[in-house]
């Protein structure tokens, strides 16, 4: 829950240069404009995607989860297992990067790669997810 609030409080906060804010941060989006995506590196890196309009594979919420669920996925350098955000943000904005099908977008041990049959995050390890319109997949 921390890295999502942080995510939040970046993206609201207005961009200011400061020796504690070494992060970098990637955003883009699919082709379609369905699936937008942000890569994040530091102490909180991760990969991030928010879709816009999908038929949920994953419906049912945690019991702890009192905001958004089921259209955003993520994965860090060190996961196991792509999973499904709790969310009160979102990373989805019109005016990012078109990331165009069979490209791919890196930052540190995360790979993002966009295809006409949707978008694949990845962490060093293989571990990730895969998210479609139709159905979004965890492994």
């Amino acid at each position: 829950m921390r890295k999502l609030s942080l995510w939040l409080a970046i993206i609201a906060s207005p961009v200011i240069a400061t020796p504690a804010l070494a992060d970098d941060f990637i955003f883009f989006r699919s082709p379609s404009g369905n699936i937008h995506c942000m890569l994040m590196s530091g102490d909180y890196a991760a990969a991030r995607c928010d879709m816009q309009t999908l038929t949920q594979t994953f419906s049912n919420p945690p019991a702890d989860c009192d905001m958004d669920w089921g259209d955003a996925f993520e994965i860090g350098p060190n996961d196991r297992k792509g999973r499904v955000a709790c969310h009160g943000d979102t990373v989805i904005n019109p005016q990012s990067m078109q990331l165009g099908y069979g490209a791919s977008a890196t930052l540190g041990d995360l790979t993002c790669t966009s295809e006409k049959t949707g978008m694949t995050c990845t962490n060093a390890r293989g571990h990730g997810f895969t998210i479609a319109k139709a159905r979004q997949t965890l492994f």
